[in-house]
């Protein structure tokens, strides 16, 4: 396919109409109607319905429109590389809202130190949702917590996250989580969120209902509201050492096959971005790093174990 005609479709869609097209790319209507008439004929699809003035997208013309823009996306990295000798172009990265708040700081920044020509579009989600949007091509690579299909996408472990489970200092419910009958637990709001479900399975697996399920959007409304006495509420400890009024709750550490959650890069086995490898180089260096700081380093008090 011609990256030129590629361009002109794309700005067709974009632009509504072939007449604001021609307009945008100082072109003459008839060589926008050449190119899109040259673009269908390569693919053997057409790719708009003409409805008078009005364009209106086939399906074979929304299916391409991704496609497109990854395509000229990918075109403009190349360009930049090969005129600078450098990588460069924009990354689309998605990632836990957990793992952007309490690892992506650090190792992003020294990444944009050390490529300023690669800029990262950071979106966060549920790990099922970045899975989705990954395989869909809304994402290019996803940092995430869930099992992926190894035929289709190529996984990098990264981060190992302990999950504790926190409420008020000297909590009666941490103590003894049966009380939760006539308690609250505390949750990040998404549905797809792979430490929710892990808080529900331990829960189903000790025959305890709550009587409430409290939804946050931020892990810092856990916090705070597990420090009020609201509930209990089940997150990562890398993310819990970020917050600054910790000392006023309580951890419980649990079942090892419940608390550690491998995360991963993971991204299409048909995606081969330089950008991306750039960057999934500076996670596995920052991941090492991790790993070696948490063996070092000692918690910060004793906590009580669940059998």
């Amino acid at each position: 396919m011609d990256l030129r005609a590629l361009e002109t479709f794309q700005a067709v869609v974009a632009a509504g109409g072939i007449g604001r097209a021609a307009t945008k790319l100082h072109r003459a209507q008839s060589s926008i109607t050449s190119r899109i008439h040259q673009l269908e004929t390569s693919l053997g699809v057409q790719l708009f319905h003409r409805e008078g003035q009005r364009l209106r997208l086939t399906a074979p013309g929304e299916e391409l429109v991704d496609y497109a823009r990854r395509m000229l996306e990918l075109a403009e990295q190349a360009r930049v590389a090969v005129r600078s000798g450098e990588t460069g172009g924009a990354l689309r990265l998605g990632s836990m809202e957990s793992v952007a708040a309490s690892r992506l700081p650090y190792p992003l920044a020294a990444f944009h130190r050390a490529h300023p020509q690669i800029w990262v579009n950071l979106h966060t989600a549920s790990s099922r949702g970045l899975v989705a949007d990954v395989q869909g091509g809304a994402l290019d690579a996803a940092i995430v917590g869930e099992q992926v299909d190894a035929e289709r996408f190529r996984s990098v472990p990264l981060y190992v996250e302990e999950l504790v489970l926190i409420g008020a200092r000297d909590s009666a419910m941490l103590v003894e989580p049966k009380q939760l009958v006539d308690g609250s637990v505390l949750v990040y709001h998404s549905q797809g969120c792979i430490y929710r479900r892990r808080l529900v399975d331990w829960l189903d697996a000790q025959r305890i209902v709550p009587a409430r399920v409290l939804e946050f959007a931020s892990y810092h409304g856990i916090f705070a509201a597990a420090a009020a006495g609201v509930g209990l509420g089940l997150v990562p400890r890398s993310v819990l050492e970020t917050y600054p009024q910790r000392d006023a709750l309580s951890v419980r550490e649990m079942p090892a096959r419940l608390a550690r959650v491998q995360t991963a890069l993971v991204m299409l086995r048909t995606t081969h971005l330089p950008a991306l490898t750039r960057l999934e180089e500076c996670l596995r260096k920052d991941a090492v790093a991790a790993r070696g700081k948490a063996i070092s380093r000692p918690r910060r008090s004793a906590a009580r174990k669940e059998a």
